[in-house]
């Protein structure tokens, strides 16, 4: 079987999720009105001739050259250039998702629960992300989730300068290789590190930045979702502007 079938069974099954899940999924997210009915594209992946335009010459110039995921994840694992954070974590967190995603969510470094199991946004931001990502009637499965930071701050405290730098070539590296076509920066250091900018979230909001062929939007984090409910209406206008871009009946 090969995987274009494999994902349209997995992609059916989903289909038969019971609609109160759905509507769970959405008011968690901050949907406050349903999507108007439509098509849900084929898959969100590269490689659908429904939803994936052409890969843009800046992008394939760009992926020349690039080290593979395989290379990076064991240059990631093995990395001692932060002395604290290397002492300090269980393991390194790199990423998870295919590796020719449409779209990428860069968030800004593993908490307690992606450190233990080496996964990005598994904890309470990561349920939530998930929701936002299901009200948009796309899979997790689908996008390829990574942070800033490959291991865990001590205290779940910001990314210093030099962890950041640190890291550059590691985050730079995973963009150059998965040559996405969108890029949605989740809080004030995924978008700041990307953009190399000091500008606050929210001056960055509402405005198309472009990096390296990618188009990216940059919207609050899920954990300041948490703390402020009340920006979960924000955060879903930005990702249902990004959909548009992207193409994604809502």
């Amino acid at each position: 079987m090969d995987a274009r079938r494999m994902n349209g069974e997995r992609m059916d099954g989903r289909r038969g999720r019971a609609l109160k899940q759905r509507l769970e999924s959405l008011a968690d997210a901050g949907v406050t009105a349903l999507p108007k009915p439509g098509r849900r594209p084929a898959q969100t992946t590269r490689g659908s001739a429904a939803t994936a335009p052409a890969a843009s010459e800046t992008r394939e110039n760009v992926a020349a050259g690039a080290p593979s995921l395989a290379i990076l994840r064991q240059q990631v694992v093995g990395c001692t250039r932060c002395t604290e954070l290397a002492a300090t974590r269980t393991q390194t967190v790199f990423g998870v998702g295919p590796d020719n995603p449409r779209l990428v969510l860069f968030g800004e470094a593993p908490g307690a629960d992606e450190d233990a199991s080496g996964e990005p946004f598994v904890g309470r931001a990561g349920q939530l992300l998930t929701k936002i990502i299901e009200a948009c009637t796309l899979r997790r499965e689908d996008v390829y989730i990574m942070n800033v930071l490959k291991c865990r701050p001590p205290g779940n405290r910001q990314p210093l300068p030099d962890e950041v730098a640190n890291c550059r070539p590691f985050f730079e590296g995973q963009f150059a290789a998965l040559r996405p076509e969108f890029i949605c920066c989740l809080g004030t250091t995924a978008a700041q590190s990307l953009l190399q900018t000091t500008e606050p979230i929210g001056k960055l909001r509402h405005r198309w930045f472009e990096y390296r062929g990618a188009q990216v939007i940059c919207t609050y984090h899920p954990s300041y979702l948490l703390r402020n409910p009340a920006a979960k209406r924000d955060v879903w206008d930005d990702m249902k502007t990004l959909m548009a871009k992207m193409g994604v009946t809502l």
